[in-house]
């Protein structure tokens, strides 16, 4: 299944995106799953899926503004530095020992379509495109054999990165990473039965047009199954928390020239297994 939530016809709603338009589950699931998240942690998936089943469409997928799939999850952790040759950009000459991880909040995250703020205080805002879990059972202390039975869905990720404040305190990146509307996820969750786990995902990202990031999750230096082990080692997983897996090397700039994002430009994230991601960049006003 594909998995959405969106503004539609004068109301929030949630559902499935069947071909090229969606079933409205809010309308038809009970009361107690309000949200996407809420239909996760209520463990309701066999239900929206049977919802579904010789369903017509309730209205085209193009009348829907698509909104971040799931808009209140408890937990948003993000992985730094985990592709290979990554390390470099960092002048470290081997490749971490664990995870980097930081938080972000829901707020700096918009969906697919929908516009990323360049901030009034910077012109450094850069993208990192990137796949993201979806955590469907919840657990601390997962076993590395079971830790993909963990997983509800994968999503895209434009974790959007305002440079200049990644060390404006002197410890932390969390202020470069949690601009409001400086990154997008999306465009929807795709259910982790639609996914083959043995075979590496490819993800490209293009701006304006313009690739600059090519990779499959082969050259991932921790698995999505590593980033399970090692973050439910200190904390517990719930269902609809979101696990941002890491970002691969950029292509085509120039040396010692960044080329950040500026108004007007357009960044576009594709997996084939789950979509594009797509949005405009504009001033913040």
């Amino acid at each position: 299944m594909r998995l959405a939530s969106f503004n539609a016809r004068g109301r929030s709603s949630y559902g499935a995106v069947v071909g090229d338009g969606i079933v409205d589950l809010r309308l038809r699931l009970p009361p107690r799953y309000p949200t996407l998240v809420d239909l996760l942690r209520g463990d309701g998936l066999a239900e929206a899926r049977a919802m579904i089943v010789d369903v017509r469409p309730d209205f085209p997928l193009a009348e829907a503004e698509l909104l971040p799939p799931l808009l209140a999850p408890e937990k948003i952790l993000c992985v730094g530095v985990n592709y290979a040759n990554r390390h470099k950009d960092f002048g470290d000459a081997e490749p971490p020992r664990h995870p980097s991880i930081f938080f972000r909040h829901p707020g700096s995250l918009v969906g697919h379509g929908q516009k990323l703020h360049r901030p009034v205080v910077s012109e450094q805002l850069d993208f990192e495109g990137e796949i993201a879990l979806v955590i469907g059972r919840g657990g601390r202390r997962i076993a590395r054999e079971r830790a993909l039975e963990h997983v509800v869905g994968y999503m895209l990720c434009n974790e959007g990165t305002v440079r200049d404040w990644l060390r404006h305190g002197k410890f932390n990146v969390t202020q470069g990473k949690n601009f409001d509307a400086s990154g997008s996820i999306g465009p929807w969750l795709t259910t982790a039965d639609e996914i083959d786990p043995a075979k590496p995902m490819h993800l490209t990202v293009k701006v304006n047009g313009v690739t600059r990031q090519d990779d499959t999750t082969a050259s991932m230096v921790f698995s999505f199954a590593d980033l399970i082990v090692y973050m439910t080692t200190f904390m517990t997983l719930r269902p609809g928390d979101i696990i941002v897996t890491g970002t691969p090397v950029k292509i085509g700039a120039k040396e010692g020239a960044p080329e950040w994002l500026k108004p007007g430009d357009v960044v576009e994230l594709h997996v084939p297994e789950l979509g594009s991601l797509r949005n405009e960049v504009v001033a913040e006003k």
